[in-house]
C-alpha cells in the first residue's frame, strides 16, 4: 500500500470524524487509530499503528498489559524457543513480553508496568486486536 493510499485513508478518518479504520487489500491491511483530544482547542493527532497499549486494573482481574496493535501475537523470539514471559516471572516496565506482526513486520512488545505475569492471555500465533489483554499482572 502506497504512503499516498495512506494520506487518502487519514483524510477520509478527519473530514468523517472516525476514530479507527482497518483496510485490506488482497494480502495487504493498515489499521489507523486516531486519538481525539478532549479540548476544542488542542489538536488532533492521528498514529499509525500505536505503540501505547492500553493498560486497566479491576479487582477481579488485576492489571493488564494489552496489544498496542492488531496483528499475530508471538510469545517467544522465534519457533521452539523459550516464552518472553512464563507465569511466576517478575517484569520491569520496558521487559519485552512479546512480539507482534503487523504488515510483515516485526513489532516488540514492551511492558508499560512492573508486576509478577499471573497469566500469558494470548496464545502464541493468534491474531490480537488493539487493546486485547496479553498478558495479567499482580503485585
Amino acid at each position: 500500500m502506497d504512503i499516498r493510499k495512506i494520506k487518502k485513508l487519514i483524510e477520509l478518518m478527519i473530514e468523517s470524524d472516525l476514530e479507527a479504520i482497518e483496510v485490506k487489500e488482497g494480502d495487504q491491511s493498515i489499521a489507523l487509530t486516531r486519538r481525539i483530544s478532549k479540548s476544542v482547542s488542542e489538536p488532533q493527532t492521528i498514529s499509525i499503528l500505536p505503540r501505547t497499549p492500553n493498560t486497566s486494573s479491576t479487582p477481579s482481574q488485576g492489571r493488564v498489559e494489552a496489544s498496542p496493535m492488531v496483528g499475530v501475537f508471538y510469545a517467544a523470539p522465534n519457533p521452539g524457543e523459550a516464552s518472553f514471559v512464563k507465569v511466576g516471572q517478575k517484569i520491569n516496565v520496558g521487559d519485552q513480553i512479546g512480539i507482534i506482526e503487523a504488515m510483515k513486520i516485526m513489532n516488540p512488545v514492551e511492558a508499560t508496568q512492573s508486576g509478577v505475569v499471573a497469566e500469558v492471555l494470548a496464545k502464541n500465533g493468534e491474531v490480537v486486536q488493539f487493546g486485547q489483554p496479553l498478558i495479567r499482572l499482580q503485585d
